[in-house]
């Protein structure tokens, strides 16, 4: 296993981490004897660094992880967690998640603390409620180390929030596709040039970066590469290519991705792709794009939209579920991520008014409100309401629930 260093505190860190979001689970609960094994073999084998958060598996993850770290796992990790920043309404809300946190994971203290998904509108909210306050109090009191975010918005508010307070480090979304989206290669520079260590969640983009058998296009692309490799260690080692990157993050829940993982982190040092190896892999990035419904680079030039309409969300989606075939999935996906559960915003595509703004602003010249409606057409339907109930439950289990 290789490690890297965080800036500011001097941790060396497994540059692979174990996500804790997408554990083994059996009859739709967490299969505790599985996960627990695969945690345990994970750490032994070099990991030390364990992300979780309140809402995982229904509020279950951080349970689970109090009782897999038992035993001497707890002292052999860093453990990470996070603010539900959408369910805070008060300064004093901050301090009983941190405490139900700790009583949740059995220890005393959290090495890493995120404030979770942030955007713009999010950190406005915590920030009006004294979150740094909070933040500063918690590190003082020993209830955690080291105090982080991590982002799902633009560029701009990303990089007002790294200038807001003395972080330590941050979680950003980041693969060979999305170097544009959200924080995007320039997030991830800005940061660290700001001495912010850098964790990366989504390498694989929800998997769909390592299925066995990508598209056909995309499969003939690797194919032309004299070095053999599977689309997992292609799409992993680009990220940790990146010298910025101090931990990427796997939702590991099988035993041969761990291994195959593992194998690969022992390898991937920064900067070792040579420059015929990164062409091959912007070629493959170029492919996709190619082979998309909906030509949209993520670009955010149509945001926002005067309806409310999350369009580049809307059509990553689209564009997934058609790439690979994931018919069955992608309804729930596309519910969970347009519903406005956690903003209150809902983001559908059927909202669309043909008021046509967008059209000026598109820089790759899509006809933007055409493409909606077909979106609306194959993703939304009888079943909205009912996966909107499912995601609100998944979401919102408070505190006192």
């Amino acid at each position: 296993m290789l490690y890297r260093t965080m800036k500011k505190n001097g941790d060396s860190l497994s540059i692979l981490g174990f996500g804790a979001m997408r554990l083994a689970q059996k009859d739709q609960k967490i299969d505790e004897e599985r996960a627990t094994r695969q945690i345990r073999s994970a750490i032994d084998q070099g990991v030390n660094y364990v992300d979780t958060a309140w809402p995982y598996h229904g509020g279950e993850s951080e349970l689970f992880l109090g009782r897999a770290l038992a035993g001497g796992y707890r002292e052999k990790v860093r453990l990470a967690t996070k603010l539900p920043s959408w369910l805070i309404k008060s300064r004093e809300e901050m301090d009983r998640y941190l405490d139900a946190q700790l009583k949740k994971l059995n220890t005393n203290y959290i090495d890493y603390y995120l404030l979770h998904g942030l955007n713009g509108v999010f950190w406005d909210s915590l920030n009006s409620l004294n979150v740094l306050d909070f933040l500063e109090k918690a590190k003082k009191d020993g209830r955690i180390v080291n105090a982080g975010f991590s982002f799902h918005g633009v560029l701009d508010d990303f990089r007002r929030i790294v200038d807001s307070y003395d972080w330590g480090f941050c979680q950003i979304q980041y693969n060979y596709l999305d170097t544009e989206n959200q924080a995007g290669k320039k997030g991830l520079e800005y940061a660290a040039s700001k001495g912010l260590g850098v964790i990366v969640m989504e390498p694989l983009r929800g998997g769909d970066l390592g299925r066995p058998s990508p598209p056909s296009a995309v499969a003939a692309v690797w194919d032309t590469g004299g070095q053999k490799r599977s689309p997992v260690e292609w799409a992993l080692r680009w990220v940790w290519n990146h010298p910025e990157v101090t931990v990427v993050l796997s939702g590991m829940n099988e035993e041969s991705h761990i291994a195959e993982n593992i194998a690969i982190a022992e390898n991937a040092h920064p900067n070792s792709l040579s420059e015929s190896e990164l062409q091959l892999i912007e070629k493959v990035s170029q492919t996709y794009r190619k082979i998309m419904k909906v030509g949209c680079t993520g670009c955010g030039y149509c945001q926002p939209c005067p309806a409310g309409v999350l369009i580049p969300r809307c059509f990553e989606i689209y564009n997934n579920m058609h790439m690979y075939n994931t018919t069955a999935e992608a309804p729930f996906m596309y519910v969970m991520r347009m519903c406005g559960a956690l903003t209150g915003q809902p983001g559908y595509a059927s909202q669309c008014t043909q008021c046509e703004e967008c059209l000026e602003k598109c820089p790759q010249q899509i006809d933007i409100p055409a493409f909606l409606e077909k979106v609306a057409a194959e993703l939304e339907g009888p079943h909205v309401a009912q996966m909107e109930q499912m995601v609100r439950q998944h979401l919102f289990k408070s505190i006192d629930s």
